[in-house]
This record gives C-alpha cells, sequence and structure tokens, in this order.
C-alpha cells in the first residue's frame, strides 16, 4: 500500500492470515450504513474470540478499516465492503486507522443510536403491557355485583 492514504501514527497496516472461520471481525458502516456521523467510512464493530484478529491482537472495536489490499473503502456501500473481504483471498493486509483512547466521534463498542432507540420503543411497549394488565386485575377486584 502507498503512504498517500491517511499517513499518521495512528495508522497502522495489519496482515491477517485468514483462519476457518474467516478473519474473525464483524464491520460496520459504509454511505448506505453510516455508522459515525458524517463519515462513510467501515468501522470494526465485533472482534470475535480466538479469530484470526484476535490471535493478531493489533485490530480493535472502534477502528477504522481504511484500505483492504490496497483497496480504498472511501465511500463505498457495506455490501461491497463485504464482498470485498470474502474475496480478499487467504493473506489479508488492512490499512487502519487505530481508534484514540478518547474518541468521541467513533464507536465505543456500544450498539448504534439505531439500537438504543428500538430497545425504548420496546421498553415503553413493555410498560403500556403492564399498565393495561393492572388495569385488568383492578377492575375485576373491584367490580360490583349486583
Amino acid at each position: 500500500m502507498n503512504g498517500s492514504l491517511h499517513s499518521s501514527p495512528n495508522v497502522v497496516d495489519i496482515k491477517l492470515k485468514r483462519g476457518s472461520s474467516g478473519l474473525g471481525f464483524n464491520i460496520v458502516g459504509g454511505v448506505d450504513q453510516q455508522y459515525v456521523m458524517n463519515d462513510n467510512g467501515i468501522y470494526v464493530s465485533k472482534i470475535k474470540e480466538d479469530g484470526a484478529a484476535a490471535l493478531d491482537g493489533r485490530l480493535q472495536e472502534g477502528d477504522k478499516i481504511l484500505a483492504i489490499n490496497g483497496v480504498q473503502l472511501e465511500d463505498l456501500m457495506h455490501r461491497a465492503t463485504v464482498d470485498l473481504f470474502r474475496t480478499a483471498g487467504e493473506d489479508v493486509e488492512l490499512r487502519v486507522l487505530k481508534k484514540l483512547p478518547n474518541d468521541v466521534n467513533g464507536p465505543t463498542g456500544s450498539q448504534p443510536e439505531s439500537k438504543s432507540s428500538v430497545s425504548t420503543l420496546e421498553i415503553l411497549v413493555a410498560l403500556a403491557g403492564v399498565a393495561a394488565l393492572g388495569a385488568f386485575i383492578y377492575m375485576r377486584l373491584h367490580r360490583k355485583h349486583f
């Protein structure tokens, strides 16, 4: 890879050998699935235990993957990036922008905002169900017999 893409001390090249379960990490992001506001980049969302990435130890959740085998990932759809990973071969070289320890603009290991809003909706539905059940029980106990 050439050094023109994000040359900084936080950019590292990581070579991984594909294992029986692939490269051993999940990604999020892309033009169609923006994970970080105003950033179409591809981010590591999960490192799988005992996978190639975990065994290597350098790739971390929250790191931004800039390129695969020299192919820049800027402005790609999520699916196109997944296809690049699948066809990258056994030896894969990643150019990675390491997440800074106090980086507030990147993923922090928690779920994206859309996931938390779904959880909030689920909580509200559960609370409504509990309220309806409480009202039903109250009406059963306090109804008048004539």
